[in-house]
């Protein structure tokens, strides 16, 4: 299965975070050249409103995701992705 971040953008997730980790997503992907190797895509809402913002990853959703969780969740998953620059 290909690497995969999905990010809600339903009204509540953005207004308690999602706005901010839109950014910072993609700032981590395109920082460490994986922005390729990520399908990175937003959804509309998953009927979890009040235990958001949420976001899913490899199939595994995550509630009440805030800064420094989005952080340790991309280095938990993605810090050994090989780009294909790298790999060549």
């Amino acid at each position: 299965m290909k690497n995969s971040i999905t990010i809600c953008m339903g009204s509540s997730c953005f207004a308690r975070g999602n706005r901010d980790h839109l950014e910072l997503i993609e700032n981590y992907l395109h920082g460490n050249g994986i922005e390729s190797d990520i399908r990175f895509s937003g959804c509309r809402c998953r009927d979890t409103c009040g235990r958001g913002p949420n976001l899913e990853i490899n199939g595994t959703l995550h509630h009440e995701v805030d800064t420094g969780t989005l952080l340790d969740l991309l280095e938990y998953y993605f810090s050994n992705v090989e780009t294909k620059s790298r790999a060549s």
